[in-house]
């Protein structure tokens, strides 16, 4: 079966890897707009309402805008933003999440993608949380650095052009200081927490890459485990999933190095645990591409379930911008 597939937003960075990993694909049929009819939005509503999956990459408040003109109800919806992350009727676009999770997003008919900094974020945290290990009333913090590309256009075209009057001169700049940055609500939620992380997010002057990284001081912990039982529950967690996968402990012998590049093109987020030498402190940190798992791979990868396509199809050749 062919399902017709619209993108909503398709001019953006997700937008562009979504249809670029579609492209060429014999099951799936794109529905495409020019550029004056994407502007009319009776033309918009007609083909929201004509395919099989609206694949959303808009601001919050279009693709709430979109959601509302959806009169059909066999229409499936896929919301890369962060409108529907928490919203009742959504479920969440993080298949690897729980054993359950593929099948729920397989026969949904709403799925929220989930943010970039969230997932490796969720990632790390509900398994430690479900396995009773972190408490969920901890005080979680979470550090993350991203390349400029997950600013939207704006960022890149100031990173790319520093020199114009909206360029972008600094190597490297913290943000989110106010510690209200959009994903938190996702993070805590799917994770589990009880009380609210703090999140301190970043970007260097790098196109394409992220690390997220949460700190623990194992002895603190319920049980105070072992550096290697926290990466053992993680990679119980993801054993057998092909974009989830949890490198070897690490431990303080060495002096390890994290490339916040290394999944780059790839729909692969790679979980890592780093011990200290006396094995009363761990760092857990997961590596991905911010627009590959962390946004149009991750949808690829929910829409292949929806379709019952292999979940890997458009997935396994490296996809840059």
């Amino acid at each position: 079966m062919v399902n017709s597939i619209f993108i909503d937003g398709a001019e953006g960075t997700t937008g562009l890897q979504i249809r670029t990993r579609l492209e060429g694909r014999d099951d799936v049929a794109l529905l495409t707009l020019s550029d004056a009819d994407r502007k009319d939005p009776v033309k918009r509503a007609g083909m929201l309402n004509a395919c099989d999956i609206a694949i959303l990459c808009l601001p919050d408040d279009a693709a709430r805008e979109a959601v509302a003109m959806i009169e059909n109800p066999d229409v499936r919806v896929i919301d890369a933003s962060t409108a529907h992350r928490t919203a009742d009727g959504w479920d969440y676009g993080f298949p690897e999440m729980d054993a359950g999770q593929a099948a729920i997003i397989a026969s949904s008919k709403r799925v929220a993608n989930t943010g970039c900094y969230a997932v490796a974020s969720v990632a790390i945290l509900h398994p430690l949380v479900a396995d009773g290990v972190l408490p969920a009333d901890w005080p979680v913090t979470i550090n993350a650095v991203s390349g400029y590309s997950g600013g939207g256009k704006k960022m890149i075209a100031g990173f790319e052009n520093p020199e114009a009057p909206d360029g972008i001169d600094t190597p490297f700049r913290v943000y989110g200081l106010a510690l209200g940055h959009k994903h938190i609500p996702e993070i805590e939620y799917w994770s589990g927490l009880s009380r609210t992380p703090i999140f301190v997010p970043s970007v260097g002057r790098y196109r394409e890459g992220m690390i997220v990284q949460v700190p623990l001081h194992l002895a603190a912990l319920t049980g105070a485990p072992s550096a290697e039982a926290v990466h053992d529950i993680l990679a119980a967690h993801y054993e057998g999933r092909r974009f989830v996968t949890v490198a070897d402990l690490e431990n303080g012998d060495g002096a390890p190095i994290l490339d916040a590049e290394e999944m780059n093109g790839t729909n692969e987020l790679r979980l890592h645990v780093y011990a200290s030498k006396d094995g009363k402190q761990a760092v857990v940190c997961g590596v991905l591409d911010n627009l590959g798992k962390g946004a149009s791979g991750q949808a690829v990868q929910c829409l292949n379930l929806m379709t019952g396509a292999p979940e890997e199809a458009g997935l396994m050749e490296p996809v840059l911008l």
